[in-house]
């Protein structure tokens, strides 16, 4: 449960590649109303189009790889770009890690695309029976890159459903998923569209989560999803915590 005090907003947003420049997308961003903006599936376009947001977010920081590849965080606050996190072998995109200004105080974001459900073939079925052990591989890597000292929040593109090894890895770490079980992606195709649940909000039990929800706005194929967090009872200030500790 969260304590009584100061929120904040975060979006995490597969905005897809393809659709660089697109204008419900980027207004999806603007109405979100997060103060704390982890994309996915960036590029150069992107960044040029989401130029046009440093009004409401004047902090950002691109990552800029091949195809599906890029990432970007923006930001109402200050924040401190602290790693880029190349994948371990088998995976195909970098995390992006940041320590951010918050109204709750500092907290580290990890912004991950997780590898697709595709094999090294393009294949679906091969995908799916090799993928798995590659994505747990990669949060055990990731998650070894924050800090504990402050909050900590994961979220992007998993590319797996609620109960997945690359998720049950993350709870055995101590993350809790922000229970939204709502649909995020969705593909249409000549026979049927298809919807799964792969966009995902984890956190430490320093943050307690008040809202979550998808919101069902831009272009891309994936649902922006939207969480407001609280500081959980009980837990310190991280800026109290500092200052408190008794020195060596």
């Amino acid at each position: 449960a969260p304590a009584p005090g100061p929120e904040f907003v975060l979006l995490t947003y597969n905005v897809n590649y393809g659709l660089a420049g697109d204008g419900a997308t980027v207004a999806a961003i603007r109405g979100s109303g997060a103060d704390l903006v982890l994309l996915q599936e960036t590029n150069p376009a992107w960044e040029a189009a989401l130029a046009g947001l440093r009004d409401e977010y004047p902090y950002q920081e691109y990552v800029h790889r091949g195809a599906a590849g890029g990432m970007a965080v923006l930001s109402r606050r200050p924040f401190e770009t602290r790693r880029v996190l190349e994948p371990p072998p088998g995976g195909w995109f970098p995390a992006l890690l940041v320590r951010a200004a918050t109204p709750l105080g500092p907290v580290e974001a990890l912004d991950v695309h997780l590898r697709p459900q595709l094999g090294e073939d393009g294949g679906v079925v091969s995908g799916f029976l090799e993928t798995p052990p590659i994505r747990v591989a990669e949060i055990e890597r990731y998650l070894d890159a924050l800090d504990p000292a402050v909050p900590r929040i994961l979220a992007g593109d998993f590319n797996e459903q609620p109960g997945s090894a690359a998720l049950e890895a993350a709870a055995e770490r101590g993350f809790l998923r922000v229970g939204i079980d709502e649909d995020t992606w969705h593909w249409e195709t000549s026979l049927v569209t298809l919807r799964r649940s792969f966009d995902h909000v984890l956190h430490d039990a320093r943050l307690a989560p008040i809202e979550g929800r998808v919101l069902e706005a831009g272009r891309s194929d994936h649902w922006p999803v939207r969480v407001r967090f609280g500081r959980a009872a009980g837990a310190a200030d991280p800026e109290e915590d500092r200052t408190s500790r008794p020195s060596s």
